[in-house]
Formats: structure tokens, sequence, C-alpha cells
């Protein structure tokens, strides 16, 4: 299960690491990539199972990171985070996206710059272990 929750955890990672390279290379495209979020029920509950795992597996995995008191509580920040979204209307979560893209649209590098350091430091929680 820890296997399998690392592979889950470093595929995050990779995708928040990555994510940046877009937004400064294509912002255009990232944009895109961000407003699709919440569009449509299909969406919205794809996005919340995707960040269910994540979270699940954030906390599964966490025991054996670096911090992992921190990796703990972030991972059950995104889980509960998630539950509660799955149990709001999909619109509630699309007038929300609707308020908060502009800001994020208009600030794409910063929020670019943040997700590369979460990314990196997922990456470095997993590699690291609890040696570090």
């Amino acid at each position: 299960m820890s296997a399998a929750a690392a592979v889950v955890v470093v595929a995050f990672g990779l995708l928040l690491i990555a994510f940046p390279g877009v937004a400064f290379a294509k912002p255009a495209i990232a944009e895109r990539f961000l407003t699709a979020f919440a569009t449509s029920a299909r969406t919205h509950y794809v996005e919340q199972v995707v960040r269910l795992l994540i979270g699940a597996a954030l906390v599964v995995r966490s025991p054996i990171m670096w911090q992992p008191k921190m990796f703990w509580l972030v991972g059950w920040a995104i889980f509960v985070s998630s539950a509660v979204l799955l149990c709001v209307p999909w619109q509630w979560h699309h007038r929300l996206g609707e308020r908060v893209l502009p800001v994020l649209v208009r600030h794409l590098r910063l929020y670019a710059v943040g997700s590369f350091v979460f990314g990196a430091l997922l990456l470095y929680g997993v590699l690291a272990g609890g040696a570090a």
C-alpha cells in the first residue's frame, strides 16, 4: 500500500513541477487547464476523486516521509476538503472558481512558482523519507 501511495505522491509532485514550465512557456494552455475545473458535474467529481486519492496517498505515505506530521496534515486537509466538495452541488464549486480564477490567472506565474515549490517538497518528502 505504501509503494502505491508513493507512486501517487511522486506522480502528483512531478505534475506540480511540470506545471510552471507550461505556465511560463505557454500561459494560455495553463490558463485553459485551470479554467477547465468544475465546468461540469463530471469534471467536478473527477477532480474530487483524484484529490481524494492524492490526499489518501499522502496520509498513507506520511509516516515514512520527511516531516511526517506536516505531510499527514496536508494529506488530511486535501482529503477532507475534497470530501466536503463532493457533498456540495458542483455549481457552488463552479461559482467559487469564477471568483477565484481571475485572481489566479492574473498571478499565474506566482501560482506556478508555488506549484513548483510544493511539488519539490512532495518529492523531497518521499525520497528523503525519515532519514532527513
